[in-house]
């Protein structure tokens, strides 16, 4: 979908979900270069800024939020700007380049104030789509703090929370350097199509981009030390549990021994052959046999005590 807004001298050409018939008109109505109008058709570019003598083209990319699967993925913007145009080409994602066209569009003042140059409007645009990052940056700071309770908590696992988070953050920031690194570049370059003096403007944005950054890192810092603790903890129960169970089968051996003796098929004192004591009843050689057994079991449960192993 094309469409445009004209103010005094300048055209913003708006494209959503661009198709080749667009890339076409816009080349035979600009002079666009080949290879800028192909990498406006494809989704994964890098990041990158293009100075040319009668325009720049900007291409960036942006974070949509994914409801279903709580992870983001980029959407590509693309910006021309020249001294009479601003095209902008977008997927519908990007609902926040649509609204401040409909803006544009809608309101007289916000129209006059927003379009004196293709610069104010970059600002503009740009300035939108960054403030965006803020809400998905609080949803991770959130979601971080939930994920703190459960860390601390030995019999809940959140491994796979802790991987989503941690993905996120990397996508996140995967978006955010490109524009830490570009933004100086394109501001330089897209001033001169302006007369009014844009660089505290564009010093805001930049503020905004480097607390999002900071946010980035302090998030990606914490959910490294929650990694490691789930690990620690893990790896604490684990051994607690291998604890137990070496224990117990520690305390078995001595009736495991006495069973596989007195189930031997030889003769053997107080067996079957040479006949059962009956000094204690007619269950004298199963007492023995139990205490034979179980009293080193009992007499190692006092030393593991003693130990502090238990």
């Amino acid at each position: 979908m094309m469409r445009q807004i004209t103010v005094g001298g300048l055209t913003w050409t708006d494209v959503e979900d661009p198709t080749s018939d667009d890339i076409t008109k816009l080349g035979s109505r600009y002079p666009f270069h080949p290879l800028n109008l192909d990498d406006c058709l494809s989704k994964r570019q890098l990041p990158k800024v293009d100075d040319y003598e009668d325009h720049v083209f900007v291409l960036l990319q942006f974070p949509v939020y994914d409801q279903t699967r709580r992870l983001t993925r980029e959407s590509q913007l693309s910006m021309f700007l020249g001294r009479d145009f601003f095209v902008t080409i977008h997927s519908s994602e990007l609902k926040s380049v649509g609204g401040v066209f409909e803006k544009c569009r809608d309101d007289e003042a916000t129209r006059t104030s927003f379009m004196k140059s293709s610069t104010r409007v970059l600002y503009h645009v740009i300035d939108t789509l960054v403030n965006d990052l803020f809400p998905m940056l609080k949803k991770v700071k959130v979601d971080l703090e939930e994920v703190e309770d459960k860390v601390f908590d030995s019999r809940l696992s959140v491994a796979l929370e802790l991987m989503t988070q941690r993905r996120l953050i990397a996508e996140l920031r995967r978006t955010v350097a490109p524009l830490r690194r570009l933004f100086l570049d394109m501001t330089v370059d897209a001033q001169r199509f302006s007369e009014e003096e844009l660089n505290k403007y564009f010093g805001d944005i930049r503020d905004h981009i480097e607390k999002a950054w900071a946010v980035l890192e302090e998030a990606e810092e914490t959910i490294e030390i929650y990694k490691d603790t789930d690990y620690v903890l893990s790896t604490e129960l684990t051994n607690k549990v291998l604890s137990v169970l070496t224990i117990i089968f520690t305390l078995t051996i001595p009736a495991t021994v006495v069973g596989a003796i007195y189930g031997m098929n030889v003769l053997l004192p107080g067996g079957i052959a040479s006949g059962s004591p009956t000094f204690l009843g007619p269950f004298t050689a199963f007492i023995l046999l139990m205490l034979i057994a179980f009293g080193p079991a009992i007499v190692m449960l006092l030393y593991f005590r003693r130990r502090s192993w238990l």
